[in-house]
């Protein structure tokens, strides 16, 4: 089973990995042997003229002595392969790398070289061995510090521990384990080059693909943001001067503030103006949907909601009942005008002769007009029931379709 995770592994890691651990693990069989190295790492006094052991620069990373130091270089690198490698690619991490390595032997060796002529003591020079990926360790601190600098690690009665604070804190504990004795006094050297040179690269130099642009010029990502607020003036203090200086001597170039509309073009920005005609789309298959199952449904107004043929017969039903029930009120019958009145009505000089005839005559006409109106609003009355309920209906069969 941990065979098979181990193969898992190696198969889902990049030649980049591959290679540095392989490379690390024949260099920490290889320090048992004797004179490996001193052949293998970077010796100041041997990398300087008139020796120039050039090579050292190159395969001094590989060596390591201690099993801990080779268990550590290889977590690095595998932790590398799955966070940094993604967003960076294989060529840039190629590329950190050897930067990192070789100014990190560079700047050791002069580290020695000056302890040496400060103490005097040229014999320093060939006691030296520069071996390890110390310094890679701590650039790789320096780079994720950079992309997730507020990732939360632990909290501590202090305050937030996070990713700000890994490249001092872990730099602050190889001093206290050097000074007790467990490492030798080459790694804090080693792990402050591995800081400052990934610092300058990634601030200053980093190719990036977007744009064509250089380096990181966030304000959280200064030199001075390394240490703790109450310490970052004093750190300013020599900062600002060298940061001057190197504009100066076009060592380095100045950060040029974003621009508005360089801003405005790098976002892309997608409105939805599809939106509408998918939403036609999707009618119109509803619509040649529905009209495949209903074939009846196309004689009705397009206004009308679909309704299924069982709906339609369910529909008619209610109607003729509601037509042959006694909701509606029948109409009043009157009864047929009397012979008298139709003869008063047909003599109009028998009615004017009589007395009574003028009042006769006003009671038939009056009885016609009640009867009259009576009729209409009967019928108005069947005529707005039945529109409520074919309204009342429609509702129903709309509320079914829904």
């Amino acid at each position: 089973m941990f065979s098979q995770d181990i193969r898992a592994v190696i198969r889902n890691t990049s030649t980049f990995v591959k290679f540095v651990c392989l490379a690390c693990t024949c260099g920490y069989f290889l320090s048992f042997m004797e004179d490996s190295v001193t052949v293998l790492s970077v010796t100041p006094g041997l990398l300087s003229p008139p020796n120039f052991w050039i090579w050292t620069l190159f395969t001094f990373w590989t060596m390591e002595v201690h099993f801990l130091s080779f268990l550590a270089d290889i977590l690095t690198v595998l932790f590398c392969g799955k966070l940094i490698e993604p967003l960076w690619g294989s060529l840039e991490m190629w590329k950190f790398f050897a930067i990192v390595n070789t100014f990190v032997a560079i700047l050791s060796s002069c580290y020695s070289l000056f302890y040496s002529m400060i103490t005097q003591n040229s014999e320093h020079l060939y006691d030296t061995h520069i071996y390890g990926l110390a310094g890679y360790i701590a650039a790789v601190a320096v780079a994720v510090r950079q992309i997730l600098p507020d990732h939360l690690i632990a909290k501590t009665p202090m305050g937030r521990f996070t990713n700000r604070s890994v490249p001092l804190a872990a730099l602050i504990l190889i001093i206290l384990l050097w000074g007790i004795g467990l490492m030798n006094g080459q790694t804090p050297v080693m792990f402050a080059s591995g800081i400052v040179v990934s610092w300058i690269y990634l601030r200053f130099y980093q190719k990036h693909s977007r744009g064509g642009s250089r380096g990181d010029g966030a304000e959280n990502f200064t030199f001075a943001s390394f240490f703790p607020t109450i310490l970052q003036p004093a750190i300013n203090l020599f900062a600002i001067p060298i940061y001057n200086c190197c504009l100066r001597l076009s060592i380095i170039q100045k950060f040029s503030p974003p621009s508005e509309t360089a801003s405005l073009q790098s976002v892309n920005v997608s409105f939805p103006h599809d939106i509408e005609r998918r939403r036609q789309i999707a009618l119109k298959a509803l619509n040649e949907r529905l009209s495949k199952s209903n074939p009846d449904s196309s004689r009705l107004p397009k206004s009308f909601p679909h309704t299924s043929k069982l709906q339609q017969q369910q529909f008619q039903q209610m109607h003729q009942t509601l037509m042959q029930s006694n909701f509606f009120p029948p109409a009043i019958a009157l009864p047929p005008p009397s012979s008298s009145s139709s003869s008063q009505t047909n003599n109009p000089s028998t009615s004017s002769t009589m007395g009574g005839g003028g009042g006769g005559g006003s009671s038939s006409s009056h009885q016609n007009q009640m009867s009259g109106s009576i009729m209409s609003h009967s019928s108005s009355m069947n005529t707005s029931l039945l529109n409520d309920a074919e309204i009342i209906n429609i509702d129903e069969a709309t509320n079914m379709i829904n």
